[in-house]
């Protein structure tokens, strides 16, 4: 039902991850803002993510053994923000991507602008503007004539 979970039952695993956490642990509360994950560097995102997937382990770990409701009820707020914090983390990645390869001559496609199949297949401006050098030649030698209107 979990995904990521793995199979097996989830009374063994209750014992198995109350052994594991002897130490106490601090829930993280309430909903993260991404604005404020934004700032974080690298190594603070991957400790919050860390917290956040021990802390949905307990709960789930709560949720078998009969835990509260009040607990129950934050499984989902913190698969929402470890969502969050794994949003923040890939965004920064593709940023530093895209800084990397800004002004290079060949870029991934997943970062290249998706538009549309026809845009992305359309000619440049350039492209569309160049002159086959017979055109260019009659240019030159017979250009816009000018006529004098009497008025």
């Amino acid at each position: 039902k979990y995904f990521g979970a793995p199979h097996f039952s989830y009374s063994v695993t209750a014992t198995r991850v109350s052994e594991q956490l002897s130490q106490p642990f601090e829930m993280v509360s309430g909903k993260l803002r991404a604005t404020e994950l934004r700032q974080r560097n690298k190594d603070d995102l991957e400790k919050q993510l860390d917290d956040l997937k021990n802390e949905l382990q307990q709960l789930r770990v709560a949720k078998v053994t009969g835990g509260a409701a009040s607990k129950l009820a934050k499984i989902k707020t913190v698969r929402k923000n470890i969502a969050r914090v794994l949003t923040v983390m890939n965004t920064n990645i593709k940023q530093s991507l895209r800084e990397h390869y800004a002004g290079k001559k060949f870029i991934p496609l997943d970062l290249r602008a998706k538009k549309t199949r026809a845009m992305r297949r359309a000619l440049t401006k350039e492209q569309a503007n160049k002159k086959v050098q017979r055109v260019v030649k009659r240019e030159r030698h017979f250009g816009l004539r000018k006529f004098a209107v009497k008025a």
